[in-house]
């Protein structure tokens, strides 16, 4: 594949930290002078922002342009999602003013769902560490600036891996789960086609839950990340600790429950919750 090039000019919604460290992706690195190289599918970019232009270099299966449009979601209006976001209350306002150039990628969806299974009670930099030894032992290389990548192992490259080759990489429990939901997918009891076209976000949410690993909060990031269901909301420890400090305000946040905050969310956020989301978490944790 040969190098390719690609400036999006005057971009205000595109912060590539805000992008890749609000946890919704893995694969991405930041270099020394700035820029973020990932890979993705077959794909490997380096991403950089010069003032208010971004500048994607790599090399891509097809097109970069219409790599980055489908992948960055460059087609949906972030500018006008953030205006009506920022209407709800000032909590969200000051939230998207942090985390302003925040975009939710077009992940794909077998690499997000074993992931994202990995992540549960799982730290960023392990989570990393254990895709990457996986896609190294599993995966495609990749060769870009003389450097080698490796793509995400497809379903039928991961199958030939044991439960006690998974063991190795370093999953802990997680490598039972991996092996099972394998399985699932290769034995036709689910597919990825049939979570695709799944328009019910509570039903898509029932099939995702039978996959060995995936609990309410890993099917949510699924859907999330993957699906481009904005309507959900995904809760972990900095999402439960941000609505408490701003809406409940619980002395013991440990005591609220996910209930009351998935219906405070729904109620407040609509259609666009798992958006607020991403806001609200970014700004929690990195402020």
């Amino acid at each position: 594949m040969e190098e390719q090039r690609y400036i999006l000019k005057n971009c205000n919604s595109f912060e590539p930290v805000h992008i890749f460290d609000c946890g919704q992706c893995f694969r991405w690195n930041r270099e020394e002078d700035g820029s973020y190289t990932g890979i993705f599918k077959n794909n490997v970019l380096n991403v950089k922002k010069e003032n208010e232009d971004i500048i994607f270099e790599g090399v891509c299966d097809g097109d970069i342009e219409e790599v980055c449009k489908e992948y960055f979601d460059l087609n949906t209006d972030y500018e006008e999602i953030k205006a009506k976001l920022s209407n709800i209350d000032e909590y969200l306002k000051n939230s998207i003013e942090y985390g302003k150039g925040i975009r939710i990628l077009n992940q794909d969806l077998w690499e997000t769902i074993i992931s994202f299974i990995i992540s549960a009670n799982n730290n960023i930099p392990r989570i990393k560490g254990i895709i990457e030894r996986k896609s190294k032992k599993y995966g495609n290389k990749i060769i870009y600036k003389g450097k080698n990548y490796y793509t995400f192992p497809d379903m039928n490259s991961l199958g030939k891996a044991s439960v006690e080759d998974l063991r190795a990489l370093g999953l802990g429990f997680r490598d039972k789960r991996i092996y099972e939901t394998t399985r699932m997918f290769l034995d036709k009891e689910i597919t990825l086609e049939e979570l695709e076209n799944e328009k019910d976000t509570d039903t898509l949410r029932e099939k995702l839950i039978t996959l060995s690993g995936v609990g309410g909060k890993v099917a949510d990031c699924i859907m999330l990340f993957s699906l481009k269901k904005f309507d959900v909301f995904p809760i972990d420890v900095w999402v439960r600790r941000v609505m408490n400090e701003l809406y409940i305000k619980e002395d013991d946040e440990n005591k609220v429950s996910k209930t009351l905050i998935q219906n405070l969310a729904k109620e407040k956020y609509n259609d666009l919750a798992g958006l607020a989301q991403q806001y609200l978490f970014y700004w929690k944790r990195d402020a």
